[in-house]
């Protein structure tokens, strides 16, 4: 969503913003009518750029695509380049303990969020959050689904943990997440991700409930029977989908639903679990 402050974006013109490229594929205005331009002081939604840019960045239409691109991948490479550093993983537990220990005088974090607002929300309040000796350093942030890049700055980070909020990991991503023993915690309530933190960098966190991935499965068809509603034709990608399990359904990332199962059926017949 953007607001011109200078000149007129028009469809087909070569944007940068931050990190993020591409080129306008579609316009729409402030009452949600798709119109071919933006002039100066009219707000409208832009499609086209290949990431979601960080709230507040300034986009800028180019000549050519090459230009684009070439500066949104500086950019990208000299954030990235002053993210990273050396390797040395730990959970939020171990964090908490090296805290008490005193070891240790910062929790670096990557945030992952739903909406741009939670982000700036959280962003905000964690980096409130400090005691003496120890304090939150947010060393990433964006909104999204938790992808393997995530994995990868937060391998490469000394003592990073990855803070998902309404977001989940994919799959490729959780198993690069268990192979290189880096925490990942996730969140769907604000309030509970700010008083965790603020527990480990108190070196008082409690035990916490975990959850246990026990299966990926993948909506191939859906169908529409008359008096039960929508039915979801499935794949188990990864593991084993037992009747009673809790299920999140994602969508490039996102949750938009959690709950229960309620039949489980292969083929035409009831089944209590599919590998």
């Amino acid at each position: 969503t953007v607001i011109v402050p200078n000149g007129t974006l028009r469809i087909g013109d070569n944007i940068v913003c931050d990190t993020t490229f591409g080129r306008v594929k579609a316009i729409t205005d402030d009452n949600g009518n798709a119109v071919k331009e933006l002039g100066l002081s009219e707000t409208g939604t832009v499609l086209g750029l290949n990431d979601v840019p960080i709230t507040g960045s300034v986009m800028v239409a180019m000549d050519t695509a090459k230009e684009a691109r070439d500066i949104a991948t500086t950019r990208a490479e000299h954030a990235r380049a002053k993210e990273l550093s050396k390797s040395t993983k730990v959970s939020l537990e171990e964090m908490s303990g090296l805290s008490a220990e005193g070891k240790i005088k910062q929790l670096p974090v990557i945030i992952k969020t739903d909406v741009g607002g939670s982000l700036e929300a959280i962003k905000g309040s964690l980096e409130q959050i400090a005691n003496d000796e120890v304090k939150v350093k947010v060393i990433h942030s964006a909104v999204g689904g938790i992808t393997e890049s995530d994995l990868v700055l937060a391998g490469a980070s000394e003592g990073c943990i990855i803070l998902g909020f309404n977001v989940r990991p994919n799959l490729n991503a959780r198993k690069l997440a268990e192979k290189n023993n880096i925490d990942v915690r996730l969140y769907n309530i604000i309030y509970n991700m700010i008083d965790e933190v603020k527990h480990a960098l108190e070196g008082m966190l409690a035990p916490d409930i975990s959850e246990e991935v026990t299966a990926t499965i993948e909506v191939r068809q859906t169908f529409k029977v008359p008096k039960i509603g929508l039915i979801a034709g499935c794949y188990v990608l990864d593991g084993k989908i037992i009747r009673n399990n809790k299920v999140r359904l994602l969508r490039d990332g996102f949750v938009i639903f959690d709950g229960g199962i309620s039949s489980l059926k292969r083929i035409k017949d009831d089944v209590r679990e599919v590998e």
